[in-house]
Parts: structure tokens; C-alpha cells; sequence
């Protein structure tokens, strides 16, 4: 069998926290600044696929085809061994409980994690902005941003300025959103572990990170690649907007979805009492 129950799941995230406690800053940030990427990766996939597909196909299927391509970020950082901030924010408590890591481990593990997604995000955001979202006049050579752009500068503008006219309504919004996202992809972190087979972990993976995406949810390491990407095009967005109604938030949000809805309730269920 290919299965690991839920008291073995829970186990095995204690040791992978435990082992990435033990990593050394230097391999944190590089492990780090790769996880960021391949999400961003995910990101300009759903961004592609996502344009005027909606018009096509309704906004539900539309949601759902963009959707249906961003969990491949999350399946490379799994299989390949990457770090990623959210998913340590629910691994690395789980340590804390099994007793496997400290506290300061778990501080060191989100701090070099986090800084390295935001350097992997930003350069994968660039490569896409002076990329693949932008075009080139055939007579003239002059540049200007193509409907993937387009796209791209919406998604940035939509997941910051919402939630700026709405004041702290929207910030507490963005937080909320920040919970449930974080929710399902732990449920798809800690629920790979319950298969020993590449198949059987990328289909764990891809439907909560569906779900998420699909839903509407807010994952801070993808919003450090969606808004830039933005940004970088002509959104009408701020680097302190950016980081104030967006950024802050939802990454408040995911610790919150992390550690208290998967790491807590797992370790209760499963493991020994924290």
C-alpha cells in the first residue's frame, strides 16, 4: 500500500519540520528563493490561461481553468524539495508540538523562507513582465504590454485597490481570505504525505490548491508574484499599497489558516496533546 494513515501523516510533517529546522540559513534562502519561483511559475500559467476565458466560458469555468493550472508551483516545490513560507508555517509548529524544533527554528525557518519567495517572485515576476506579457511591434520594435499583460495588470489592480476603498473592512477582508487559503494548502501540504507515490501526492496537492485558487482565496508568496507583475506593467498600484492592503494581511491570514486550522488540529486529533 501507498497510504500513510492521519497519526503517520502528522508524524511525518513533525520530521520534515524537524529537518527544516536543521537547514542552515544559506539553504533556507536559496531553497527559498526556487520555492518562490516555481509558484510564480503557477501564477503566469493562470494568468495565461486565464485571459478572456471567462468571456468564453462564463466566470466560474473561467475561475476554474486558470485555477486548474496554478497548483503545478506547489507540486515542483513537493517533489523537488523547495521551501515555501506557508507551507513551513504549518510544518515547523507541528515540530514545535512533537517537540522535534524550537522556537527560534521555527522563527529562523519563516524569516529566510519568506525573504527568499520574495526574491524568487520578484525575478520570475520581471522575466514575465519584460517577457511574455509584453509584445513587439514587427515594423516598428516598439514594445507594449499584449492582452496576458493586461490580464496581469487587472489581477494586481483587483488584489490591492478593493481592498483599499473599503478601508479596514477591506484589510480584515484580505485577512480572512489570508485563513482560508492557507487552510487548503495545508490540507494539500500535510495530505501528500498520506502517499508514498508521485501520483498519489499530485493529485492530493492539486485539488485544495484548486480549491483555493478557484474560491477566490489570498496566498501572500503568489501575490508576491500577481501584484508586481502588475506593477511592473502599469497597474496603479504602490510598492506600500502593495505591502499594506495585500501583502501584510493575507500573510497575518496565512499563519492564522496554518497554525491554528491544520498544525493545532492535527496534532490534536492525531498526535500527542500539544
Amino acid at each position: 500500500m501507498d497510504v500513510n494513515p492521519p497519526d503517520k501523516m502528522v508524524e511525518l510533517a513533525g520530521n520534515a519540520g524537524q529537518v527544516k529546522g536543521n537547514l542552515s540559513p544559506s539553504q533556507l534562502l536559496v531553497r527559498g528563493v526556487m520555492g518562490g519561483a516555481y509558484i510564480a511559475m503557477g501564477g503566469g500559467l493562470a494568468t495565461v490561461v486565464g485571459t478572456g476565458i471567462g468571456a468564453a466560458m462564463g466566470a466560474g469555468l473561467g475561475k476554474f481553468m486558470a485555477a486548474a493550472v496554478f497548483p503545478v508551483g506547489l507540486i515542483l516545490i513537493v517533489l523537488t524539495g523547495m521551501e515555501l513560507v506557508t507551507g513551513d508555517m504549518m510544518l515547523l509548529p507541528v515540530a514545535v508540538f512533537q517537540k522535534k524544533a524550537s522556537y527560534a527554528q521555527l522563527i529562523k525557518v519563516w524569516i529566510y523562507v519568506y525573504i527568499g519567495n520574495l526574491i524568487g517572485s520578484l525575478i520570475y515576476a520581471s522575466m514575465m513582465a519584460f517577457g511574455p506579457l509584453r509584445s513587439f511591434d514587427s515594423a516598428t520594435g516598439a514594445a507594449s504590454v499584449n492582452a496576458f499583460g493586461q490580464t496581469a495588470i487587472g489581477t494586481a489592480q483587483a488584489k490591492v485597490l478593493p481592498y483599499m476603498a473599503a478601508g479596514s473592512a477591506g484589510w480584515l477582508a484580505a485577512l480572512v481570505k489570508g485563513i482560508g487559503c492557507n487552510w487548503l494548502v495545508n490540507l494539500a501540504v500535510i495530505g501528500s504525505m498520506a502517499s508514498t507515490s508521485i501520483l498519489g501526492k499530485f493529485f492530493m496537492i492539486w485539488f485544495p490548491i484548486m480549491a483555493f485558487v478557484a474560491t477566490g482565496f489570498e496566498h501572500c508568496v503568489a501575490n508576491m508574484y500577481f501584484i508586481p507583475a502588475g506593477m511592473m506593467l502599469g497597474a496603479t498600484v504602490t510598492v506600500v499599497d502593495w505591502w499594506i492592503w495585500n501583502i501584510i494581511p493575507v500573510t497575518i491570514g496565512n499563519i492564522i489558516g496554518a497554525v491554528v486550522f491544520v498544525s493545532m488540529i492535527y496534532q490534536f486529533a492525531y498526535g500527542k496533546k500539544i
